[in-house]
């Protein structure tokens, strides 16, 4: 990648890293306007002082606009969401992937407590659990 190229990906990560600056995206995704109060129930769990401050950054970027409606994508907003949509489907196939760690884990724990397990904690001296 050329020097400029890392500057722009820098500057959009930057953009994209501030905090709840992809859920205010994600919000608006589905191409409707919200009002300022609507997206803040959207987001869920972001001040009206954070909210103001992501969707100045988000409008200077050039990816947020205001309108009559209120607040929805310019077309790079939605370009750039088309991009990022790939993170839905890589989210569900690693929340799965998650999901069978844990049931690994879960399973381990459990013969680690089993009779097992019991009789090496007690050849350790551990008293039974």
């Amino acid at each position: 990648m050329s020097p400029k190229e890392n500057t722009a990906i820098g500057q959009l990560l930057a953009l994209l890293e501030a905090r709840y600056a992809l859920r205010v995206l994600w919000a608006l995704r589905d191409g409707h306007a919200q009002t300022f109060r609507l997206l803040q129930d959207s987001v869920g769990g972001i001040t009206p002082n954070t909210l103001n401050t992501r969707i100045k950054e988000l409008r200077e970027a050039g990816v947020v606009s205001h309108g009559g409606d209120g607040y929805s994508l310019t077309l790079s907003g939605q370009d750039l969401l088309k991009r990022l949509s790939d993170l839905q489907a890589f989210a569900a196939k690693w929340q799965g992937s998650q999901a069978r760690k844990a049931g690994i884990v879960a399973q381990l724990q459990n013969e680690a407590s089993g009779p097992a397990g019991e009789a090496n904690r007690s050849a350790q001296g551990v008293a039974p659990g």
